[in-house]
């Protein structure tokens, strides 16, 4: 039994956090993941999930890692790092080779015939300006037998691979390791935002089954469809939390921080959850002054607001074939935007499927209760993230400074193979 410190950063455009965890197990799926310590602090230098000031989001880093520390009572230096937002795409690649060149009767597939087409199917152009994140396995097929996870030791003389490529903009993944550098500390890997998320989240009967998870940050909504343990979808829409604070802001002419204050404390989703009687005081005009506004106007522009995102989402799962009844685990919210009262019930008025709220801490020990909130689903699944690398990687390969960009790429592969 191995025990170590893992550490997830979730930078994102509202808020950065922090989850400290102690590691303890000898496989993946029998990993002890026990929470130590969380730390948040308000983001600055972020918009879109984008960094536009380096010092400024150094700091937040900073901030919200020394609080995770003090809370864990220890020190970390390597930070699984989530990154999301437009600049990310992604798409399914495939790969085939022979499976031959042995002896008569030796059809047996090996571990190095997967690791050669999960290499054809990686070989895909990627421009200078963009950077490799994950070439995901997501199945296998053997002489046009699909639905395979595991190859080796199967007989066949022809296999081929389906691997879901990520990348990212090279310039916004490179301000993201500056940042995390300058506050003093090393990106132990880049992880996309959702695919950690699902992991503090998601059930692996809902990925058979078929699930969409909405994560509703500050700056942007990402979308990502699994069905049939496959990513079979994945976007990123430009509104999110922020986009409806602007509106209050505009709306109730506030300036942008009380209108995020307001947000936080009075505001509901959906505008028939209050009382049309029910007020909250604001910031009056000159200092000192309070003035009184109605709840049900504060919720009718959050309401219009969440639903247009809503629906933009249901458009999206409309493209990719999921618009109808093909999701039999429905639609999870999670992220900040999911804490709002109301917006399950306002979520389901849109989707043609069951809608839940997706808050980790299954599974979870120690200080699980600490990030039992939608907000903290990046920086807890990122946190998992991390235990099961921990686990799979050798003394040798966990030192990813100077690691070949392919040896990085083969261990995610590994790892997402063994997930999924």
């Amino acid at each position: 039994m191995r025990s170590s410190i893992v550490a997830g950063l979730d930078i994102g455009s509202s808020k950065t956090a922090v989850v400290i965890a102690e590691v303890s197990g000898d496989a993946p799926h029998r990993a002890q993941v026990k929470v130590l310590g969380v730390g948040q602090a308000r983001t600055g230098g972020i918009r879109r999930e984008i960094v536009t000031d380096i010092e400024a989001t150094t700091e937040s880093v900073r901030k919200a890692v020394k609080e995770a520390e003090l809370m864990a009572g220890v020190t970390v230096q390597r930070l699984y790092t989530g990154i999301a937002g437009e600049h990310i795409h992604a798409w399914p690649s495939t790969g085939v080779v022979a499976v031959g060149g042995r002896p008569a009767g030796d059809g047996e597939i090996r571990t190095g015939d997967v690791d050669r087409v999960q290499e054809v199917a990686r070989a895909v152009v990627i421009p200078g300006d963009r950077e490799l994140i994950h070439a995901i396995p997501q199945e296998y097929i053997v002489d046009a037998q699909d639905g395979i996870r595991d190859p080796v030791g199967m007989a066949g003389t022809r296999l081929e691979a389906e691997v879901f490529i990520v990348t990212g903009s090279a310039s916004a993944s490179q301000n993201v390791r500056k940042a995390v550098t300058r506050a003093g500390y090393t990106v132990a890997e880049l992880v996309l935002e959702p695919l950690a998320s699902s992991l503090a989240v998601l059930t692996e009967d809902e990925m058979e089954i078929g699930v969409a998870l909405v994560e509703l940050g500050g700056g942007t909504t990402d979308l990502c469809v699994f069905h049939e343990r496959k990513i079979k979808h994945l976007t990123s829409l430009p509104w999110g939390g922020a986009t409806v604070t602007n509106d209050i802001a505009k709306g109730l002419s506030l300036p942008y921080a009380e209108a995020g204050r307001a947000k936080e404390r009075f505001g509901v989703a959906r505008a028939d959850f209050v009382r049309p009687d029910e007020t909250f005081e604001i910031p009056g005009a000159a200092a000192g002054q309070t003035r009184h506004v109605a709840r049900e106007l504060l919720a009718h522009i959050i309401e219009q607001r969440m639903d247009e995102i809503f629906g933009l989402v249901a458009a999206e799962l409309e493209r990719a074939g999921f618009g109808g009844g093909e999701l039999g685990g429905g639609v999870v919210l999670t992220g900040g935007g999911a804490a709002l009262q109301g917006v399950v019930e306002l979520a389901e008025r849109t989707f043609a499927s069951s809608v839940r709220i997706g808050v980790p801490g299954e599974g979870l020990g120690g200080l699980a209760d600490s990030v039992r909130r939608p907000k903290f689903a990046t920086a807890a699944g990122l946190a998992v993230y991390g235990s099961r690398r921990l686990i799979t990687d050798t003394p040798e390969s966990s030192a990813l400074a100077g690691a070949s960009v392919n040896g990085i790429v083969k261990r995610i592969s590994d790892w997402f193979a063994d997930f999924f």
